[in-house]
């Protein structure tokens, strides 16, 4: 009998061997639960990937305009500005973009207008918008001006170009806040609207002290 007989150590080390596979065992249950009541990624049409979309689009521009200045200036606050600008939306830029990769969906969808998530489509890259593709961007007409636009001139025309820029995108973000089901995006969106609409108001200074005001 004493040969078959568990003794207290053995009988301990198997009572946690069983212990760690039901534990295990209710671990992959829950697992598998969380990923059934998971819910599911966005679809391509919704809301959180049209603004995934358009406002990876939009910010690409402002992060164009602000190296065009800075190499059209030497004025420290204005190069300053576009700096933080240039960083803060290609970063946010590359989550945007990130997340279409994570939900598996394209990064641009053929024949479907820019804004259509929001019932605002057809501002196409063509006619009267000479290449503004959605609220607030600039022509290719005004990029080309400022391209050739130095000092003073150039400070001013990007404050006014990024002002523009900045109110479609506090628009957009807006209606990412509103509408997109996703709490990183929706919060991300809501940052948005909060940095831009302070960024606003700093290039309203700067745009005083150089005689000039916002175009609108």
């Amino acid at each position: 009998m004493s040969g078959t007989r568990l003794n207290r150590t053995q009988w301990a080390a198997v009572t946690a061997v069983a212990l760690a596979a039901l534990f295990a065992g209710g671990a992959v249950t829950v697992a598998s639960a969380d990923r059934e009541e998971a819910p599911r990624s966005p679809v391509s049409d919704s809301a959180d990937a049209g603004f995934a979309r358009d406002m990876a689009v939009h910010h690409q521009q402002a992060v164009e305009m602000s190296f065009i200045v800075r190499d059209r200036t030497t004025d420290e606050d204005v190069r300053r500005l576009a700096y933080d600008i240039a960083n803060t939306q290609a970063n946010q830029r590359g989550m945007m973009l990130g997340w279409l990769d994570l939900w598996g969906l394209p990064k641009t969808e053929s024949g479907v207008e820019p804004m259509t998530w929001m019932g605002m489509g057809g501002h196409g890259d063509t006619g009267p918008l000479d290449g503004a593709l959605m609220p607030g961007m600039a022509t290719r007409t005004e990029l080309e001006k400022l391209r050739k636009a130095t000092g003073k001139e150039a400070e001013i025309l990007y404050l006014q170009l990024m002002t523009d820029h900045h109110k479609g995108g506090v628009h957009m973000a807006q209606g990412c806040v509103e509408k997109c089901s996703v709490d990183v995006e929706r919060n991300l969106a809501q940052g948005m609207v909060e940095a831009q609409e302070s960024e606003m108001g700093l290039m309203a200074e700067l745009l005083r002290q150089r005689g000039a005001k916002p175009r609108s």
